[in-house]
């Protein structure tokens, strides 16, 4: 969470319209690409543009926050589904959540691409964070006896990721949480 200059948390009502911000961005983004209007993700928001400015004082700075965001997102989500679910389901839901966020991964980076910016910068600082979940997620159905698994853990990612880039454009999110499903299938098949 971002601080204020003071060192303090942001006010919850900032908080809020930050997050609302970001949906509404992330809406217009996937929409318009690029070419989204910061005035009309404002509006969409209920903030004026002031507050957008406020919390995102550039183009780039709003499209690092949609991507931070789902990254944040993805991480606490690990954490959740991983105290409410059996360990094997909980990977799982966790996987089909990672693509939602290849999906949002994908329209920020042709977004930012459009704009002549990079994303490397900020992909590098999100990978250790997926490789903590993805392995803890993997390692607690390991032990509970849930699943078999006789590669690293983020060759599943990568394997989903394969099907992302590889399937049609049309047809990718279906493909990937096909393979979600497969993937489970399998180290469920060859687990004890």
């Amino acid at each position: 969470m971002e601080k204020e200059p003071s060192g303090r948390k942001p006010r919850a009502d900032a908080e809020r319209n930050r997050q609302r911000l970001i949906e509404a961005a992330k809406a217009s983004f996937a929409r318009d690409g690029g070419s989204a209007s910061l005035e009309e993700i404002a509006r969409s928001a209920g903030v004026g543009i002031g507050t957008l400015y406020r919390h995102f004082p550039t183009r780039e700075a709003l499209i690092s926050g949609v991507y931070s965001d789902a990254v944040g997102q993805l991480s606490a989500a690990a954490e959740s589904l991983a105290e409410t679910h059996p360990p094997a389901e909980a990977l799982r839901r966790w996987l089909l959540l990672f693509v939602d966020y290849l999906a949002t991964k994908k329209i920020m980076a042709n977004t930012l691409t459009s704009l002549g910016g990079d994303m490397s910068t900020l992909y590098a600082a999100t990978g250790e964070t997926l490789k903590n979940a993805i392995d803890t997620l993997a390692q607690s159905a390991i032990d509970a006896g849930e699943i078999k698994l006789d590669v690293e853990p983020f060759d599943l990612l990568r394997a989903i990721g394969g099907v992302a880039h590889a399937a049609p454009a049309a047809d990718w999110v279906a493909s990937a949480k096909g393979m979600v499903e497969m993937l489970m299938a399998g180290m469920k098949r060859s687990s004890p």
